[in-house]
């Protein structure tokens, strides 16, 4: 699930508001790719994952649930959700800590 929203509706940089909404900081070592996750207990999996992304006055929230690692060795692939009623939750949670009112 994708949110854009313009800057200016942000009180703080998108990487901090992510880490007020209890989101941590990944680095995949293969590819380099940047993104953030929430994790629902002490195990990896499942977990909110998501992408930032910033063009131009926008913001871009690309946010799913991994529901589980790759089944077997070798696979990049996971079990994730890319809607739904939880992620749609969870997005509205991240959303609240904007200055703005949104809905789906």
């Amino acid at each position: 699930m994708r949110l854009i929203l313009d800057k200016n509706v942000l009180d703080q940089a998108p990487e901090q508001l992510l880490r007020q909404a209890g989101y941590a900081y990944l680095m995949d070592r293969r590819t380099g790719q940047e993104s953030y996750a929430r994790r629902f207990g002490r195990g990896f999996y499942p977990r909110f994952h998501l992408y930032l992304e910033e063009q131009g006055g926008q913001v871009i929230f690309n946010l799913h649930l991994d529901q589980k690692q790759a089944s077997y060795e070798g696979a990049h692939a996971h079990n994730a959700e890319y809607d739904g009623e939880l992620v749609e939750e969870e997005m509205r949670r991240i959303k609240s800590y904007t200055k703005t009112d949104f809905r789906f």
